[in-house]
């Protein structure tokens, strides 16, 4: 009997793989409670994101370094994290009580601490999606630390490196304040250490540099490159480790728990907590824009249209009109509930019962006596969304009694990459599907493309695919969920994990309603089809005003 022909796998098939080993990598790593990301225990992760080649990671299997890839990462660590050799994973164990000054990351909200020159202590406090981010990012790094250090080494002793090498270490060390010419000398020195062009180089000198310290991508490169060197030559490795506190925790919903509790408290402590009750996830500005904003600011409302206002209201001179909002709303309403739990979701819980309906955009929707409840709560992530709204969902416990809260709908809002169409187009859900498993969650969308339409962006709808984590992402892979029957439309962290929550709160465990209603849609942030279209490309600016605001008015239309 003959055998049939071995079909090879398709780029398709061995991402799908790739990502499959870097899942169980990374929870096998956090487990063991450390490991050398460019020794053996690393491995896996290593050849694994080499093999996927993630399309934010750009140029990481080649031997040039990658430098919009690299701008992403920085973006999303801690300011000197390369130069330390020791990097810390740790719980919220106190560390904002000590001396020690926190560094926030301006594209992540986490909280580090710099313990002294070799050690680095990053807080987990979003659950497992935020130890993936860190250790795939970590990874690129080291990767591309390594690349320098093969290029400046002259032999493998470590006595002899080429001259580039030699003058950026110079620069670096003695800190020396660098004329234009002596700039452009360094410049092209790091060109040729890089194997990218001039311009190139420059680009990214501006793009890192600050007035405080204008040669932080020279600082940035030497020490990627030095910490390379120390570990092939004095054999002083890198390592990653994860605190005896943070492995007990994770998965135990320990802030998730801490958040909620904190909503719901304010809830019973003013009277709203068996009121209907809508839960919408999105950013911190646009359901409280929607609706206060036209009384806030009755001048500016004439001068401009609806869109025109919230355009005015998103730029960043406009603070203090966004102040006059703010100031306007909690006087009509509007709770605000800064996190103190550690999640970083703040949340706005909105008194409709203290707002004249009448002189909003929804005066004339729908029939408002029943005076709901909004909670607005900002964005999770990734599997974090699932710890928040799952203890969000469940009843209050006061005293010897259990409070189900009446919650009426669910609505999600947020960024995603669209796999057809471009940056500010909307996408509407019809299922979540979860990216490496069999897991799939369809449900009723009490949002459709119809209503999106007519804003002036595109609107497409049909499944979205609720990824590991944005950056692990290639061509191959979203090419053929697109293509195939799966005919998804985008890519996400949290709708699966929302959804599960949900679901299991309102079909399984009868914690809220089983006909509560849900509306999903996302606009996007980017195309990782396109090239030059990721998120490593940059933020989607003014461009994002009005599928957002699009978004949040048809949300709030059937609430209201």
């Amino acid at each position: 009997m003959s055998k049939p022909n071995q079909k090879e796998r398709t780029r398709a098939q061995e991402s799908t793989s790739a990502i499959e080993r870097l899942y169980i990598s990374m929870r096998h790593l956090f487990s063991r409670g450390f490991y050398k990301p460019m020794g053996i225990s690393g491995e896996t992760l290593r050849k694994s994101l080499l093999a996927l080649r993630p399309e934010i990671y750009g140029s990481i299997a080649e031997k040039k370094t990658e430098l919009n890839g690299l701008t992403y990462v920085i973006e999303r660590l801690p300011e000197g994290i390369e130069e330390c050799q020791f990097i810390n994973l740790t719980a919220d164990e106190g560390y904002r009580n000590s001396n020690f000054e926190v560094i926030i990351p301006p594209k992540r909200r986490r909280n580090c601490y710099r313990i002294d020159k070799d050690q680095m202590n990053i807080e987990i406090t979003r659950g497992r999606s935020e130890i993936y981010d860190i250790l795939t990012h970590l990874t690129f790094l080291f990767v591309e630390s390594h690349k320098i250090k093969d290029r400046v080494m002259i032999g493998i002793s470590g006595e002899k490196f080429i001259r580039e090498w030699t003058h950026l270490e110079e620069t670096v060390i003695y800190n020396k304040s660098l004329s234009d010419k002596e700039r452009d000398v360094m410049i092209v020195h790091l060109a040729s250490i890089l194997g990218r062009t001039y311009d190139e180089v420059y680009d990214s000198y501006n793009a890192f540099g600050n007035d405080e310290n204008p040669n932080r991508f020279l600082h940035l490169m030497y020490w990627l490159g030095k910490l390379a060197i120390n570990e092939v030559v004095h054999d002083k490795k890198r390592s990653v480790k994860f605190s005896s506190v943070l492995i007990d925790e994770i998965g135990r919903h320990f802030y998730g728990e801490i958040w909620a509790n904190n909503i719901k408290r304010t809830l019973l402590d003013n009277n709203l907590i068996e009121r209907p009750i809508h839960i919408i996830s999105a950013n911190m500005h646009s359901v409280m824009n929607t609706i206060y904003s036209k009384n806030a600011l009755p001048k500016e409302a004439k001068e401009n249209d609806t869109f025109e206002l919230f355009e005015l209201l998103s730029n960043s001179n406009s603070e203090s009109l966004q102040k006059k909002v703010k100031n306007y709303a909690s006087e009509n309403g509007l709770i605000y509930l800064k996190d103190t739990s550690g999640t970083n979701i703040n949340v706005q819980v909105i008194d409709t019962d203290k707002l004249d309906v009448s002189a909003t955009d929804f005066s004339k929707v729908n029939s408002v006596d029943k005076k709901p409840v909004i909670i607005v709560m900002d964005y999770a992530f990734g599997e974090q969304a699932y710890e928040t709204m799952d203890e969000l969902l469940k009843p209050y416990k006061v005293n010897n009694s259990e409070i189900h809260l009446n919650v009426e709908s669910v609505s999600i809002m947020g960024k995603a990459g669209i796999l057809e169409g471009g940056k500010g187009d909307i996408m509407i859900p019809s299922s979540h599907i979860f990216e490496g498993t069999a897991d799939n969650y369809p449900f009723k969308n009490e949002l459709s493309k119809s209503d999106l339409e007519g804003f002036g962006v595109e609107v497409f709808d049909g499944a979205m695919v609720t990824v590991l984590g944005t950056s692990l992402q290639n061509k191959d892979l979203l090419k053929f969920f697109h293509d195939s029957t799966w005919d998804v439309i985008g890519l996400e962290m949290e709708g699966a994990h929302y959804q599960k929550a949900i679901q299991s709160a309102s079909k399984i465990r009868g914690n809220i309603s089983e006909n509560v209603k849900v509306r999903y849609a996302y606009y996007a942030s980017d195309n990782p089809l396109e090239t030059g279209a990721t998120l490593a490309s940059g933020g989607l600016g003014m461009s994002g005003v009005t599928p957002t605001y699009a978004i949040t008015q048809k949300i709030l239309e059937q609430i209201f």
